[in-house]
């Protein structure tokens, strides 16, 4: 039986309290490998970027003052005295009323402050006519102008994707440190689950919770080991965890957390080393049943078989510590305002999460209606719901019309766009 069951604000509590939610160690990684991966240091540019004047177009290098007054019935004339390639240091330096063809990219030589384009000029007799006046840096990028040397280009903390991993390679260089990423072991057990890919025998089922919960530590920027299926084996679970304990950061495990003969999970928890459990049970619906344990300093998390329940349990409790592991920002989902589009019953004294699938009434009004009947373990439960309403351990229940709190799944449904339904969002999307 479960000893006390704690509120969820307790079991958060808890967990932060033994698990207190930071980093954990960095690491210097090739920057092709670094997609994704939170940076661990500020990033000072030791030099300008770029690191020279150039050229943004095919043109003519000169100098501004020498294209005064230059129009199409009276151009200015200048002499070419040279060509500038990407990729070489100028060998020409531009005088009074000279100019060097230029191609985009290519350094701009000294003497030089601004570029003609190649439409507005015309070569004639081994000379340069220009037919529009520039001003001094036109078509030019400055040296500096992208970031400054001694600039901080990115901030520890940012999560690297391919625009912050080009101003990396910008700066050259091939490697970064990062936080390293948290190692997530993944488990199921009951003699009813049965591997995907396998013959599916008489009484049994597919292992569900494995390939979700992997997908969410992925997810929360975390990388799964999945180790299987185990048996309702005292002596083969406590097995299996403790080898687990060696090369994971966490440990996630559904199902065996109830409090049937072959429930063992509480019993191995407890062997794996001090403190053992400290959440036996969290009064909330669905997921009563999630046992927490430290082991030798590692959060272990048993979650219901439910899939549903798994999941959810998961996404309240598993995902803000691998986030915080990696180094990432725990964040909250976005969160919508809706109509209740039936009466909702909480369970009593339990803080009740009732999945729910949007839609639009005649008056283009955002209505939740739950998703199922609360059957927690219906995968199809979390398939087809857009997100959850959270009723707390005090209300009654949740009239319909009522005004309620959507948290989302996704933040990219296309019938919440913001310029679709900008009155219904309350928060704006984490970044």
């Amino acid at each position: 039986m479960f000893r006390k069951l704690v509120t969820l604000s307790e079991a958060k509590r808890i967990i932060q309290q033994h698990f207190p939610p930071k980093p954990l160690e960095i690491e210097k990684i090739k920057l092709l490998d670094a997609f994704e991966r939170i940076l661990a240091q500020d990033i000072v540019s030791k030099q300008n970027i770029p690191p020279f004047s150039r050229s943004t177009v095919d043109g003519y290098a000169v100098r501004a003052k020498d294209t005064i007054g230059a129009e199409e019935n009276k151009p200015a004339r200048l002499r070419i005295v040279g060509l500038i390639s990407a990729g070489e240091k100028p060998k020409t330096m531009i005088k009074q009323s000279e100019a060097a063809e230029i191609v985009t990219g290519a350094p701009i030589p000294i003497g030089a402050n601004a570029v003609v384009m190649l439409e507005h000029a015309d070569r004639k007799n081994g000379d340069l006519e220009v037919f529009t006046m520039v001003t001094k840096s036109e078509n030019v990028m400055k040296a500096g102008t992208d970031i400054k040397k001694g600039e901080t280009a990115l901030e520890r903390g940012q999560m690297l994707k391919p625009r912050e991993i080009g101003v990396l390679a910008a700066m050259g260089l091939a490697e970064v440190k990062v936080y390293a990423t948290p190692h997530v072991a993944v488990l199921s057990s009951g003699a009813e689950i049965t591997e995907p890919g396998r013959k599916l025998q008489p009484g049994k089922i597919y292992d569900i919770n494995a390939y979700s919960l992997s997908t969410a530590v992925l997810e929360s920027g975390g990388k799964p080991i999945y180790l299987g299926v185990f048996p309702d084996s005292l002596t083969e679970m406590e097995k299996a965890l403790k080898n687990a304990l060696t090369s994971a950061n966490v440990i996630v495990t559904s199902g065996g957390v109830s409090v049937g003969p072959k429930d063992v999970m509480p019993r191995v928890l407890n062997s794996l080393g001090k403190p053992g459990i400290i959440v036996c049970g969290i009064a909330i619906k669905p997921g009563k049943p999630v046992t927490i344990a430290s082991a030798t300093g590692k959060p272990v998390f048993s979650l219901p078989g439910h899939p549903a329940s798994a999941l959810l349990v998961f996404h309240l409790l598993v995902r803000p510590l691998i986030q915080a592991m990696s180094g990432r920002k725990p964040t909250e989902p976005l969160e919508v305002e809706a109509l209740a589009g039936m009466r909702m019953f909480p369970a009593k004294g339990r803080r009740t999460f009732v999945m729910v699938k949007l839609k639009r009434d005649k008056s283009s009004r955002l209505v939740a209606e739950p998703a199922s009947a609360g059957v927690s373990g219906a995968i199809t439960t979390l398939a087809k719901a857009d997100g959850f309403v959270e009723i707390g351990e005090n209300k009654q229940f949740v009239e319909a019309k009522e005004k309620v709190r959507v948290k989302l799944f996704d933040e990219d449904m296309p019938q919440l766009h913001e310029n679709m339904f900008p009155q219904h969002f309350l928060r704006e999307k984490n970044t």
